[in-house]
């Protein structure tokens, strides 16, 4: 008994062995600085303009969105919305997939007490009188313990660990994805609510000038087409208010799908993109950083090496199933034939039950098990790449579009200035009768489509800021630190 208790203890220090592949990051597969070239600019000013360069990273969304509004509506939604909550319950339940998992290093212990009672009839009694027997047992004992030699048991539960902590991260990833569109979809409303005022400015003008028109037609000053084309803009403008007005109304369903829940009147947005631009976001520029960045910054690249780093532990267990798994069973106890002779001296009982299993032939089932967790590990690292190829792309995008904006936005405001003192001076040309009404209705309408043009410039602007705060990773850390979320190491 001696001999068997130290051969077990010796075999049980050997349970920490593993057969996984010691895990190496693959190299990142983007280059190590941002593209350069004219829709480009150096990120030295960004640093300075951003308050010492903070990364987006470490700016909560509470800090980096100014408008109080704003602020109290990703807040709801963050509160309310059913992709966010969807990913919270996945968290739950991986967490209790790798609770699972990580018993499986433990004995599990079991406690049991029966009783029976059995009569015998006289023709079958040895004493020729019939009897009645009793047998009372309380056992304490341990099912089928594996013991860990060669980390199968380790590995799946090394690889639920990281599905675990891979739900944390799509967390994180979700919650970003949330604060951005919540964030979109309110400053899309806010443009197109301006759209809608400056439709409606436009048809009270046109109103104006298409009496006018028809005053001077009555009058017989002018021939019948400055009416009409006075008209079709009236009508254009009318057409316009009708479809920003449903604009807007597609607007506020859509905040309120995303934020999961009515959105109070005073919280939806009321005001100009042009006032928006200094009260909506804090920052005004945010330093992109380096590519390598990212790996630290962006959950969902977190999230694919959190699967790459259990599909290099289910190689482990994969491998271990090439070799014996051993699993003990006993128990210990007492038994009498009475109930009051149950835990007197002499009753003691016990069980030892030893096993080990050695794969011989199984048809290739181990060995095609071994092949698909190294392909699943390939998979895992050509997703994980491609992770980081797609967030050097998001923020390739977002600096190039940062880049211009400025230039487009001066030049979109020069636009606006010409095109009004051009429609001023038609205008009135007009209404003193030294030109006909179609030079007035061109320069107008040219007016318009800058003014447009301009929202939308506006628009982009501000939306760029949102984008490249949320491609560099902003809108989660924090929040996660303040949710007392599970360290990552």
């Amino acid at each position: 008994m001696k001999k068997t208790l130290l051969t077990l203890a010796a075999l049980a220090l050997l349970g920490g062995c593993s057969l996984a592949p010691v895990y190496q990051r693959p190299a990142s597969p983007v280059a190590a600085a941002w593209p350069g070239g004219p829709a480009y600019k150096t990120d030295a000013a960004a640093a300075a303009d951003a308050g010492g360069g903070r990364n987006a990273a470490d700016i909560a969304w509470r800090d980096f969105f100014a408008d109080a509004r704003l602020r109290q509506v990703i807040a709801l939604a963050l509160a309310n919305n059913r992709d966010l909550r969807v990913s919270a319950l996945n968290i739950e339940k991986a967490r209790a997939q790798y609770g699972i998992e990580r018993a499986g290093l433990f004995p599990k212990l079991t406690a049991s007490a029966s009783g029976s009672a059995a009569r015998t009839p006289a023709e079958l009694s040895q004493s020729g009188a019939a009897a009645i027997s009793h047998q009372y047992s309380a056992n304490l004992g341990a099912a089928a313990y594996e013991l860990d030699f060669f980390g199968r048991v380790r590995s799946l539960s090394e690889a639920a660990l990281q599905q675990y902590l891979g739900t944390e991260e799509a967390r994180g990833a979700q919650q970003i994805s949330l604060v951005a569109e919540v964030a979109g979809l309110y400053l899309t409303m806010v443009a197109d609510q301006q759209r809608l005022r400056l439709v409606q400015a436009t048809l009270k003008s046109q109103q104006v000038s298409y009496a006018l028109s028809q005053r001077r037609f009555k009058a017989g000053a002018t021939s019948g087409l400055d009416m009409y084309e006075a008209q079709t803009s009236v009508e254009a403008a009318r057409s316009d208010v009708a479809l920003y007005t449903s604009q807007v109304a597609i607007d506020g369903n859509a905040l309120t799908l995303v934020v999961g829940a009515e959105v109070p009147a005073g919280l939806l947005p009321q005001g100009e993109l042009d006032m928006a631009t200094a009260t909506v976001t804090a920052l005004t520029e945010i330093p992109s950083g380096l590519p390598s960045d990212l790996l630290a910054r962006r959950p969902d690249v977190r999230e694919a090496e959190r699967t790459l780093r259990a599909a290099n532990a289910d190689i482990g267990a994969a491998r271990a199933a090439f070799f014996p798994r051993i699993s003990l069973t006993g128990s210990a106890g007492t038994a009498s034939g009475t109930l009051s002779g149950l835990f007197k001296g002499g009753s003691s009982t016990w069980s030892f039950l030893p096993q080990i299993s050695l794969p011989i032939f199984d048809g290739g089932v181990n060995r095609a098990n071994l092949g698909i967790a190294k392909t699943e590990r390939a998979i895992a690292v050509a997703r994980y790449e491609k992770s980081i190829q797609v967030a050097f792309r998001e923020v390739s995008d977002g600096l190039a579009q940062r880049g211009t904006l400025d230039q487009r936005l001066a030049s979109q405001q020069a636009l606006v200035d010409a095109s009004s003192k051009s429609y001023a001076i038609h205008d009135a040309r007009y209404r003193k009768g030294a030109e006909s009404y179609l030079n007035a209705l061109v320069s107008q309408r040219a007016l318009y489509a800058a003014q447009q043009s301009l929202i939308s410039a506006r628009l982009s602007k501000l939306s760029n800021l949102v984008t490249l705060y949320k491609v560099l990773g902003g809108g989660w850390q924090a929040e996660g630190a303040a949710a007392g979320g599970v360290a990552v190491q």
